[in-house]
């Protein structure tokens, strides 16, 4: 019975000064670094996600002129740019695999990417025999939602460490947590 560590989309995107900035999410960066240089060692596998969307073409609808911010959103993490690169204040040298989602297409869950030999992150769990998930990341009301509840979907136990997500905002976030409770996950 393993453990992996999830650490959901942490980009200069959507830290501070990004396209899709959220507030807190330099913060996020450093204090996933932080865990990770105490306690890497205590999981199976650890594993991070980026947005990686095609830079000529709207991604299936997912980039609009005029976003809504809830379906259609600005260009933001196009593969190849500095906006798609980590966050400068994670350490990723404990990082044992790297997924790239959106590809052409909307995506908010880890489960939706790939790493960049195609290995799924379900095939990445079971390999490994995970069942444990601690998740980390951005946006708690986006697409740490989203792989928390595909985590649950996949029969994990899920912890969400909350000191170590930042959300778009605060309302959408504390539903979102509200509701991978009620799914099942464990507030930590």
């Amino acid at each position: 019975m393993g453990t992996a560590l999830f650490i959901v989309d942490v980009q200069n995107d959507f830290t501070e000064g990004g396209a899709l900035a959220v507030a807190g999410g330099h913060a996020v960066a450093s204090g996933i670094s932080r865990l990770l240089a105490d306690h890497a060692g205590e999981y199976d596998i650890v594993v991070a996600s980026r947005d990686w969307h095609d830079p000529d073409n709207d991604n299936g609808g997912h980039f609009a002129a005029d976003p809504d911010f809830t379906d259609t959103w600005p260009a933001h993490c196009m593969a190849g740019t500095a906006g798609a690169q980590y966050d400068p204040g994670l350490e990723t040298g404990s990082v044992t695999h790297h997924v790239k989602k959106g590809q052409g297409r909307p995506a908010y869950s880890l489960f939706e990417g790939t790493t960049d030999d195609g290995e799924t992150v379900e095939q990445l769990l079971d390999a490994f025999g995970i069942v444990d998930v601690d998740i980390t990341g951005i946006a708690t009301d986006y697409c740490v939602r989203a792989s928390a509840l595909d985590a649950i979907a996949h029969g994990r136990h899920v912890r969400v460490l909350t000191s170590l997500v930042a959300g778009v905002a605060r309302e959408s976030s504390d539903a979102a947590l509200a509701e991978l409770a009620h799914a099942g996950a464990e507030l930590v």
